[in-house]
């Protein structure tokens, strides 16, 4: 499942790209956006949750936000960069929690 993911570069405010991200896990995500940005990059990951992973109680909060270090990249292919960054920590104190209810919820399933 793709869902839309915005990336902002610590070190370059105004730095902000829009993309996708695909294989979330606990510990970090890979994402396509149109320009690379190169390995070992700070940056603050807003994963949309998917509103039909939102339940009722959380006031319709969609974004976990995430701080990374991108440590992989994948240009070889024409069309958007691929890329993974490894979490080092959520940037608010229920994001960790939200994020793994919803991998760990059975609603997620990974195609094969």
């Amino acid at each position: 499942m793709y869902t839309s993911l915005t990336v902002n570069v610590m070190s370059e405010p105004k730095i902000q790209c829009e993309g996708h991200c695909y294989d979330i896990s606990e510990g970090g995500v890979q994402f396509e956006l149109d320009d690379a940005i190169p390995r070992g990059t700070p940056v603050q990951l807003l994963i949309k949750l998917p509103s039909s992973l939102v339940d009722e109680d959380e006031c319709g909060e969609r974004a976990v936000a995430v701080i990374a270090n991108v440590v992989w990249i994948d240009s070889s292919e024409p069309g958007p960069v691929r890329m993974a960054a490894v979490f080092s920590r959520f940037a608010r104190a229920d994001d960790r929690e939200r994020l793994f209810r919803h991998i760990t919820s059975g609603r997620l399933v990974r195609a094969a």
